[in-house]
């Protein structure tokens, strides 16, 4: 870890706490910053806030009292949840201060070199894929960021040598000031999280906050499909390497010859690989590149490849029940992710869908609902898709009050090879906590059938 001296004797708000908020208010204390948490959950319900009080952290808990913000502050290290509406943000963003997330501060002190993903979809798969792929190739990966440990743990830890791997979301690249990968990898971008963005250029600037403060001697993978994509990357001063699952590219990744290849090179056939999906090939593509940039051997690609079947809740092969294969991609939280989702299939499908509602309509998830049999869905948007399936001339629809009624109801509208899809298309928190709990109950339920 890199003994920096910027928050020495500096006083810094840490905002909202969570796992991010907690571990950077105690590597705060370590670096000889005056800390002050502020987390809207009493203190009597706050663990987390309990816990830093008990080392001499100044913790207050229930309120944001406007006082906080003040022009003496150095810092505030946001949760990436908090919008920058919140009124302390607003206040601080008037008064020049720097409103950063955890990232920014784990690359602070990171001795490691980072690789960072971002864009709309597929960021999980491709963030695991290029782990798994180093750790074959024995590479030294961390895991951290959206998935794995907080990275502003694991970099305390970390060493030249290492790679820190993350997956980066808009509201965390948002709050980000110096923070450098040596690869970042682009994915795509549509129009998403809105609510907090405000407009689809206001979100792909802050994904572009990945690559701004790449040079020369850094790589950005970015896909040659995706045009928006190609258009922020103009700016970049860092060596692109393209990939795309439609075209051959002779300098980076893509399919030639029925082979995963890359800068021409035979890696794997791609009917070896174990990820169903044409969306996954484009992950495919884009780990492939960052694992050839960093050495891998094809042999340590290509095992991974052949056994790598997905992560959890992202189009996650639960059971077989009766014939019928049971899918959980609950992390599927918006139109393009279950388009992807419905598109791996050809057989019959039973797709269950509904949450938050966020505004929009589902007309675009028509095109991929010529195979879907029934409709068997829930939440604030039930209504919505409802209409959206009859337009389609879906026989079957039903409106349960959960993921877990739908499960039951959905095995009844089934037959033996059927798929039975949860792919909702929508975020979870109208019902659930997290995607993540919204899948947990929903593989529960599959498991209740037996």
């Amino acid at each position: 870890m890199k003994n920096i001296q910027s928050y020495k004797d500096k006083q810094v708000l840490v905002l909202g706490l969570a796992k991010s908020g907690y571990a950077a208010a105690k590597l705060l204390q370590q670096l000889g910053a005056n800390v002050v948490v502020n987390d809207i959950k009493p203190l009597e319900e706050n663990e987390s806030a309990q816990s830093l009080q008990s080392i001499g952290i100044r913790v207050i808990c229930g309120e944001h009292p406007p006082e906080l913000v003040h022009s003496s502050l150095a810092a505030i290290i946001k949760n990436p949840g908090i919008p920058y509406s919140n009124p302390l943000i607003q206040k601080a963003v008037e008064l020049n201060i720097p409103v950063l997330t955890e990232i920014e501060l784990a690359y602070q002190i990171s001795e490691a070199p980072f690789i960072g993903i971002t864009g709309s979809n597929g960021k999980t798969t491709t963030t695991t894929l290029i782990y798994e792929m180093l750790l074959t190739g024995r590479k030294n990966p961390i895991i951290a960021g959206n998935i794995g440990t907080v990275a502003c743990e694991v970099v305390q830890t970390a060493s030249p040598s290492d790679y820190v791997v993350t997956e980066l979301s808009s509201f965390q690249l948002l709050g980000v000031q110096t923070f450098r990968p040596k690869i970042s990898v682009f994915l795509n971008l549509f129009e998403a999280h809105l609510d907090y963005h405000g407009t689809k250029k206001e979100y792909g600037k802050a994904k572009s906050n990945i690559f701004m403060n790449q040079t020369e001697d850094d790589y950005l993978v970015l896909n040659a499909d995706d045009l928006e994509v190609q258009t922020l990357a103009t700016t970049c001063k860092a060596r692109k390497i393209l990939f795309s699952s439609k075209q051959a590219i002779p300098s980076g990744a893509s399919v030639i010859d029925g082979f995963i290849s890359y800068c021409e090179e035979k890696v794997m056939k791609v009917e070896e690989i174990a990820l169903p999906g044409q969306h996954n090939l484009e992950n495919i593509l884009a780990a492939v590149s960052v694992a050839k940039l960093i050495g891998i051997e094809n042999d340590a690609i290509s095992h991974v490849l052949k056994t790598f079947t997905g992560v959890k809740h992202r189009l996650q092969f639960v059971t077989s029940i009766q014939d019928r294969l049971f899918y959980n991609d609950s992390k599927a939280t918006n139109i393009l992710a279950t388009s992807k989702a419905l598109s791996s299939f050809t057989q019959p499908t039973i797709l269950l869908a509904g949450g938050l509602d966020r505004g929009n309509e589902f007309d675009d998830l028509k095109p991929y609902l010529k195979h879907v049999k029934a409709l068997v869905t829930f939440g604030e948007t039930a209504e919505k898709l409802i209409r959206i399936a009859k337009e389609v001339g879906i026989k079957s629809i039903e409106h349960v009050d959960n993921v877990e009624h739908a499960v039951p109801v959905a095995y009844k509208l089934s037959q033996p090879n059927d798929v039975v899809l949860l792919s909702p298309a929508c975020a979870s928190w109208d019902q659930y906590k997290t995607f993540e709990v919204r899948g947990d109950i929903f593989v529960e339920a599959v498991h209740r059938l037996k």
